[in-house]
Order: C-alpha cells, then structure tokens, then sequence
C-alpha cells in the first residue's frame, strides 16, 4: 500500500477510439506559437544549466510569457524579401544576483533564443528578419525543497494547479503527430521548398480520417505557380503514404485548402514561417506537453514550456501525467486507454500529489479489479520518482511542446 492520494477507477463513456467524432491537431515547429514556445522552453534550460553549474543547485526562473509579433513580408517566386523584421520577446523572471555574485541571465537568454532560431530555421536571417529581445524580471532566489525517506531533495509545489495527460496516441493522434514531425525532418531534408511553419488537423468521423495540412512554401526553391501546385500534390502523397502505416482506415488528405490558384493567392513565403506576413503567437496556446491539441480530452491550459522543470506544477504534473499514463500502459496488460490528472497543493511536496486520478477503459475481457493494484504500484513508482522529470528536461530529453 502507498500513503500517496492515488485513485484508480473505470472511466464513463467510450475510449476516444469508440467516439463517433474525433478532431486532433498539432501546429508544428515553425507555428508562431511554438516557435515562442521552443525559444521559451531553450532558454528555461539555459538558465537552469547555469544555475546549477554555477552555484551546483537550481534557483528561481520562469520564461513562460514570451511573445511574438509578426513581421511583413512580399514573397515572390524564386525570392521575395522582408518588408519589416518579426519581434521576439522573451517576457520571464530570473535570478540576477544570488550569493554576491551577478548574473548575466538577459545575456544568457538572447544568446540561446538566437541560437536555437539559426538551428531551427534554416531560412530566417537573425541579424535582419527577426528583433529578439528580453525582458526578465528579478527572480526570488531560492527554491523551497524538503527531504524524502532517502533523504532526496523533494521541492515544494509552487502552485495549487494540475496536470493530464494520456496513452495510448489514437490512429489519429499518430497520423497527426507523425505528419507534421516528419515533414519537418525526413521529408524536408529532401525537398527545400518546405518551411517549417505546418499546421496539421485532423477530423476522424467514425471510420473515415481527414487530415488537413498548411505547409508554408519557401518562396527561393519554387520558380513559379506549377512548381508549387506539384510541391502542394507531392505533400498529399506523402502524407496519405504515411497515414497508411497507423490506420486501416479510410483517410483523404488535403493541403493548402486556402489556395486560390486563379487569383495567385498561395502559401508562399519567403522564410518558411507564417510569422513574417500577420500571423503573432504566444506560449502556451499551442500544443499540449505530449505535443498535440486533443479536443476530446481533458487538457491542462497551463503553458509548459519556459516555466522552471523544478517545482513548477504547469510544467512538471503535465510531463509527469504524460509519462505516467505511458508508463501504465506499457507495463500492465489489458488497457484499453488511460487518463491521469495530478493536482498538487501549494506548499506541498510535489511527490505528494493532492491527488493522482487514474481513469481506465479495459480491453473487453479484462476486469479492471484484476488490474489495480498494477496499476497503483506503477502509478506510486512513478510519483516516487518525480524529480528525475526535472533533470530530463534539463539535458533536453522531454519535448515540452
């Protein structure tokens, strides 16, 4: 028996999979949200590696409110250029002075949030297509931590707040997710003229899965509008090939529905991101931790990437709840699907979760009370073991986004 808060009961209603509708969707790497999200959530681990590099223990910091402003642009095929750059702030707190010694976290920060820019975005110009700047408030030094029975340093929760996550992914959930992440990689590699800004939405009704694609085109690679009505087609082959290895389904793809070839009205852009021509963002109004937007479930609206991994419950329950329900699945048999909700108390330690709500649909022939007691003790391991969150999303194990 543990002493955690851990309830373990049979959810009410169909598996996600069973629902006569289901919509799920995913804005990739480029989207001006995420892009917010990925500069916010790099930073976050920069401060935190100094810190502990530093001083050998994490001290207080969140960058979880960073903003983007679109730029203007006039693509053109074969090349257009940049009317007025993007504007990035990075909006936070940090700690600027602890133990008499100062430190450079603005510095820290603009350095890190152009650095991942150039890596990530291959055809945006840090030095002319994007303004970085920051502005980091003073954080309050110290973070609260108490000690378990193995005398471990267990931070106190910084909030009353929760966390949810879910597994297994849903045919449909893995067609969105795997399509925008290998346009962004795989497919791209071979094929320039994509941009890292997709947004993938899908709709399944009953047995048949639309999958709807916005795949911003880099205006230098495509030479004028044929070129780029066979790189729109190329995409809907690739993407509906993909589809075919997570479903049996019937699925019909589109890509670029807003096109009006007549009136030369196409995704064209000239860096690859809807960010340079009016489309803004934010953290945290994007995806979710395990990387997607699921309408159908119950869903955190705590921003996780930039807020500190230490005892931050926005960031940490929405990891943990995440692995957790990973975890459960993969090693108790019978489990249909799993939902997990943490709720921390402010002040208490983050290991000790108010409460940790597990709720299951058994596979049809599996009683859920031959199963509970796998399904706490896995629950409880994981618990036990929440600080290793906090050292994984420093050495960049855990995507936040």
């Amino acid at each position: 028996m543990t002493d955690r808060n851990i309830r373990v009961e049979s959810a009410k209603g169909h598996a996600v999979e069973d629902q006569h509708v289901e919509i799920v969707e995913r804005k990739g790497i480029g989207h001006p949200d995420s892009i917010c999200d990925g500069v916010a959530e790099e930073v976050s681990r920069a401060l935190a590696r100094t810190y502990l590099d530093r001083f050998g223990k994490p001290l207080h910091f969140n960058t979880d409110e960073t903003q983007l402003v679109a730029g203007t642009s006039a693509p053109a095929f074969g090349g257009g250029e940049m009317l007025e750059p993007i504007y990035l702030l990075i909006v936070g707190r940090a700690t600027k002075e602890y133990d008499g010694e100062r430190i450079p976290a603005e510095t820290i920060a603009l350095r890190t949030a152009r650095e991942y820019l150039d890596e990530q975005f291959p055809y945006l110009d840090v030095g002319s297509d994007i303004s970085v700047d920051v502005k980091l408030g003073e954080g309050s030094g110290d973070l609260q931590e108490v000690f378990d029975e193995d005398g471990r340093a267990v931070p106190m929760a910084n909030d009353t707040s929760y966390g949810v996550g879910h597994a297994p992914l849903t045919e449909t959930e893995k067609i969105v997710y795997n399509t925008e992440r290998r346009l962004n990689t795989t497919y791209a590699g071979d094929n320039p003229h994509i941009g890292q800004d997709i947004k993938v939405m899908g709709k399944r009704e009953d047995d048949h899965i639309d999958v709807t694609v916005a795949v911003a085109m880099v205006d230098q690679f495509v030479d004028g509008l044929d070129d780029y009505r066979e790189a729109v087609e190329d995409v809907k082959a690739y993407v509906e090939e993909l589809a075919s290895e997570f479903t049996d389904r019937e699925v019909t793809v589109h890509v670029n529905t807003a096109d009006q070839y007549e009136e030369g009205a196409i995704y064209l852009t000239t860096t690859g991101l809807s960010a340079e021509q009016g489309d803004d963002g934010s953290v945290g109004r994007g995806n979710r931790a395990n990387g997607l937007i699921t309408p159908n479930r119950p869903m955190s609206m705590e921003a996780t990437s930039g807020k500190n991994p230490i005892n931050h419950i926005g960031k940490i329950y929405n990891l943990l709840s995440t692995e957790i329900a990973e975890s459960v699945v993969e090693d108790v048999d019978g489990i249909r699907q799993l939902q997990v909700r943490l709720l921390s108390q402010i002040g208490r330690p983050i290991d000790q979760p108010h409460i940790a709500d597990t709720l299951v649909v058994t596979e049809d022939d599996v009683d859920l009370a031959d199963i509970h007691d796998d399904i706490e003790a896995a629950v409880d391991e994981e618990l036990r073991n929440v600080t290793d969150i906090t050292q994984r999303v420093v050495d960049g194990e855990l995507s936040t986004f």
